[in-house]
């Protein structure tokens, strides 16, 4: 129960810090094969341990999932030492990446956690059938990644470090914003 907890605790604090909105977003946890993911329309004001939903690494999927519960599924199994999965909109970061291009952090935290963060490509009608691979393979190099136009994947060992890399991301994302707004270098 404490780990579905803390999944719902985060999912939270993705919410209150402006990284998603009420019902944005999704996240899950994995427990040897039992991944726990957010239900598919989650109000992460309302969110309750018991509203998770228990998924599988061999691809079973309960009933109401988030819609991104295979893409949480192919990421465990393209990381098997990932045991957290956080999906945001951080809008920063988001607004900066639409152009498609790779984002390439400026200040000294991001470029200490992740020089470069894969930006893909895909279009939003086959978003639910190319995003599961793309985000798999992405993350399996890279601890985050952004897919163009909707929002950022992060994993990690744990719940904690998964929040980190959004969180520095997103903060990255900012300074570059302010620092383009300012026009300043870089």
């Amino acid at each position: 129960m404490q780990t579905k907890q803390e999944l719902v605790q985060y999912y939270r604090w993705l919410r209150q810090y402006g990284l998603n909105d009420s019902h944005s977003g999704n996240a899950s946890v994995r427990t040897g094969d039992r991944i726990w993911v957010t239900p598919t329309g989650a109000c992460a004001d309302t969110l309750v341990p018991e509203a998770l939903v228990e998924c599988h690494l061999d691809g079973r999927i309960g009933s109401g999932a988030s819609l991104d519960a295979p893409l949480h599924l192919e990421v465990y199994r393209a990381n098997p030492a990932a045991a957290a999965v956080l999906h945001s909109h951080g809008p920063h970061t988001v607004a900066l990446t639409l152009n498609g291009h790779d984002f390439e952090p400026r200040d000294f935290e991001g470029q200490l956690y992740f020089p470069r963060v894969p930006v893909i490509r895909i279009p939003y009608d086959r978003y639910l059938a190319e995003a599961p691979g793309g985000v798999a393979s992405a993350l399996a190099h890279h601890p985050i990644a952004v897919v163009c136009g909707h929002g950022v994947y992060a994993c990690a060992a744990n719940l904690n470090l998964a929040y980190k890399w959004t969180c520095s991301l997103e903060l990255s994302a900012k300074t570059a914003f302010i620092a383009r707004m300012a026009a300043l270098p870089g």
